[in-house]
């Protein structure tokens, strides 16, 4: 089958594989970008640094999304490469009405509480409104993140990032011509970003959702599943709620930091907001050599071949290497060009604030790339104890220095508060790995399959 990784060379199998969710991961993040530089060229300082408020809080529905898909991803990778298909069709029917649930109860947490969040980061009046609007239409589009989000999920751990890929690059294009029309043509301001997203979102996700039905189907994959088990769901939850606790809990982390950079004005706000997207659209394309990873693992522990596993981890790292030590020396010597691109109005502060974070951060790209790789082997063997440890650790340490830091060396001090956070979970990360309980961990795990 053309989407087993158990077998062939595991190079150029991952190779191949992580292409198209690199790709992917380009045209999910231009239109992420997109809609920042739209707000800050189209529209004002003030609408980007709006747009930036809202992020945090956007992240903790994107996190609950994420860690739901990882849960299904990796379960329906184990079972793919066992050959349980009847129990894997089980497994994505589960997965997708728990997705569904799941979206339904944050549609209304998000509702009722999005105002009140806001206030608690200390979100400037000036930006308040249209910081609301905008948090307010994405919330709408909950369910097309949390469906979207797993089923890409689904069919990475089915071996096929092709699907994804095609279908981010209509959704990425669309975004951006909804942009140009709702925000320029239309003078819609920043609820035009917010409904271009919505649109472009809704769209991909039941379209992603009928092309999979129809995959499966045409996968002729022998064995009966079931539309929903509990004792799926239960399986599901053992790798999901981990993930989703250390996603959340990243989110939350970032509430606390944000409340920091928000108490020194809208200008700083738009500024990290640029040097953030700048600094995520690397990081989030570096994803893809991870999550790559994390498939062909879980097959390959499904299937009893650890040596795999360790070749796979040996290409993965050249790859994401062979990646980042571009983008360092871009964003670090670059950053000035790459900060204007979003700033149509000369603002010095904002200017200032993003170039500042992208030369901190930049170089520290380099030590993080090593965390991921060593992260989603761990999350491939279900060992999320130690996952989660590097999380929290990374998180814990960012969160303390931004406030320890912030009050001696003003905005700048909040910005260190990164490459610090990075450096201790990179080190978790590493020693985890080499450590290889996961290896231990599997060998029990194999015999519930």
């Amino acid at each position: 089958m053309k989407n087993d990784m158990t077998s062939g060379e595991p190079r150029k199998l991952l190779f191949w594989f992580i292409l198209p969710l690199f790709i992917s991961a380009v045209f999910q993040q231009l239109y992420s970008v997109f809609d920042s530089v739209i707000a800050g060229r189209a529209i004002n300082t003030d609408a980007l640094a709006a747009v930036g408020a809202s992020y945090p809080i956007t992240m903790i529905f994107i996190a609950v999304a994420i860690g739901s898909s990882m849960g299904a991803s990796v379960v329906i990778s184990q079972l793919f490469g066992a050959r349980a298909y009847g129990r894997l069709k089980t497994a994505v029917s589960t997965a997708i009405c728990t997705a569904l649930a799941l979206s339904a109860v944050m549609t209304v947490v998000g509702k009722l509480f999005s105002r009140q969040m806001l206030l608690l980061l200390k979100t400037p009046e000036n930006i308040m409104k249209d910081s609301t609007v905008y948090l307010d239409i994405y919330i709408y589009g909950l369910v097309f993140l949390f469906l979207y989000n797993v089923v890409t999920g689904i069919f990475q751990a089915l071996g096929n990032s092709k699907i994804p890929l095609f279908l981010l690059i209509a959704s990425s294009v669309g975004n951006i011509i909804l942009d140009i029309l709702f925000v320029v043509g239309f003078d819609m301001g920043v609820a035009g970003v917010g409904w271009a997203t919505f649109l472009a979102q809704g769209v991909s996700a039941v379209v992603s959702l009928s092309l999979l039905l129809a995959y499966i189907k045409k996968m002729k994959l022998e064995g009966e599943g079931q539309m929903f088990s509990w004792e799926m769901l239960g399986k599901i939850s053992t790798i999901a709620l981990p993930g989703i606790c250390q996603q959340s809990f990243v989110s939350v982390g970032n509430l606390f930091v944000q409340s920091v950079i928000n108490s020194y004005g809208s200008s700083v706000i738009a500024g990290y907001n640029v040097g953030l997207k700048i600094s995520m659209f690397i990081i989030t394309c570096s994803f893809a050599f991870g999550n790559g990873l994390g498939s062909f693992a879980a097959q390959n522990l499904g299937a009893g071949k650890l040596d795999r596993v360790f070749e796979g981890f040996r290409a993965a790292r050249r790859m994401i290497y062979i990646y980042i030590i571009p983008c360092v020396l871009v964003c670090f010597f670059g950053a000035e060009f790459l900060v204007r691109l979003f700033l149509q109005d000369a603002d010095t502060e904002a200017v200032s604030t993003g170039i500042a974070y992208l030369r901190i951060l930049s170089p520290f790209y380099l030590i993080l790339m090593m965390k991921f790789i060593c992260d989603n082997i761990l999350k491939a063997s279900a060992d999320m104890g130690a996952f989660m440890v590097t999380t929290f650790s990374d998180l814990i340490f960012r969160v303390a220095f931004a406030y320890i830091l912030s009050p001696l060396f003003g905005s700048g001090g909040i910005w260190w508060a990164w490459p610090i956070g990075w450096c201790v979970g990179s080190f978790f990360a590493v020693f985890f790995y080499h450590r290889k309980k996961w290896m231990k961990n599997w060998a029990a795990e194999e015999e519930c399959l």
